[in-house]
């Protein structure tokens, strides 16, 4: 199932990405909120596959806050969720850390609470000084980490030769206003200053996948994100089936050019599409078909013989096109049609 469920002349009734599911695992930043608003359709979407019998767990990168608050904001957007609904790449380090230090040795956390409160948690001691000789090094992404707090990582790590473990590497989160630097960049800014590389516990590392399936119970989960790099990569290391949703970080240029261990099984616009049934590519020679959406290659030009009803028709036709010929985006020239809806 997916962008290359059948062939010419294949007797078909296109399912939804929802067909045999028992479990969605769902990103947060981008997916259902960006900042403190939510993003349209999500939680209406999310309380209707709950309602219909499909378990819906959450799974984030972002160490800045504890389940409680995430939470405490979901049920906000009108979710019914507890706590221990919401896996985070705190909850993957601290499993991490376990593995490599003793049972309540001293942690340098870089950080704010969602971080700090897992450490903690865990028997562990917290400290933000390097002179306290930590055992290791835990980095996550909170809005207040400056410099000061990367220079005791960096002494820590460089003078004791200390594990250190980042939750995350994504780049760039979404926020309220915009897109902000995430933890991606933080981390960057202490390997230049140690020359070494962090152990990761968050998406795309299989760990958090395997945290959430068992805590789940998942037989048959879906993944859905906004990041190619780390949602949908992280689902297809775990072997999991995903969605990506066009309401975040990555959009139809990324989608267009992913190379193979990012590509998703589904695209969406929003959340609400996944009640809606997928229209699955035909491919008959250079012509390959979405819906009403028809490409054509000649020799190295993508021709679009037909728009499609919605320009994620397009997209999504785009996809199979160019994902299925082997090569990559750079080989093609490509209409700016198939990544700009306005044109």
């Amino acid at each position: 199932m997916g962008l290359f469920g059948r062939g010419a002349g294949a007797v078909h009734t296109d399912p939804t990405p929802l067909a045999g599911i028992d479990v969605l695992l769902a990103d947060l930043d981008g997916v259902v909120y960006a900042g403190e608003r939510a993003i349209d359709h999500a939680a209406d979407a999310l309380s209707r596959a709950a309602d219909e019998g499909i378990r819906v767990g959450y799974i984030t990168n972002n160490a800045s806050r504890t389940p409680v608050a995430v939470a405490e904001q979901l049920r906000g957007f009108g979710l019914q969720l507890e706590p221990d609904d919401v896996v985070t790449s705190p909850q993957a380090a601290v499993e991490l850390l376990r593995e490599l230090v003793p049972d309540g040795a001293t942690i340098l956390v870089i950080g704010g609470e969602g971080l700090t409160s897992e450490v903690e948690l865990a028997g562990f001691t917290v400290t933000a000084s390097a002179p306290d000789r930590p055992a290791a090094v835990v980095q996550g992404f909170h809005p207040s980490v400056g410099s000061v707090h990367l220079a005791e990582a960096s002494y820590a790590i460089r003078d004791f030769g200390i594990p250190w473990i980042a939750t995350n590497q994504d780049w760039t989160i979404p926020q309220t206003r915009g897109i902000a630097p995430g933890n991606g960049t933080l981390v960057s800014a202490v390997h230049t200053a140690v020359g070494i590389l962090p152990i990761v516990a968050g998406k795309p590392e299989r760990a958090i996948f395997d945290t959430a399936i068992a805590r789940f119970g998942a037989a048959s989960p879906l993944m859905i994100g906004d990041r190619l790099d780390t949602d949908i990569a992280g689902a297809n290391r775990a072997g999991l089936p995903s969605v990506a949703v066009l309401t975040g970080i990555d959009g139809p240029k990324q989608l267009l050019a992913a190379i193979p261990a990012e590509r998703p099984t589904f695209i969406l616009d929003h959340l609400g599409q996944l009640f809606e049934p997928y229209a699955l590519p035909v491919q008959e020679g250079a012509t390959t078909t979405v819906g009403s959406a028809v490409l054509r290659l000649d020799g190295d030009r993508i021709i679009v013989e037909s728009p499609g009803a919605t320009h994620t028709e397009l997209l999504r036709a785009g996809c199979a096109l160019i994902w299925g010929s082997g090569r990559q985006i750079y080989g093609f020239e490509v209409p700016d049609q198939l990544w700009n809806p306005t044109t």
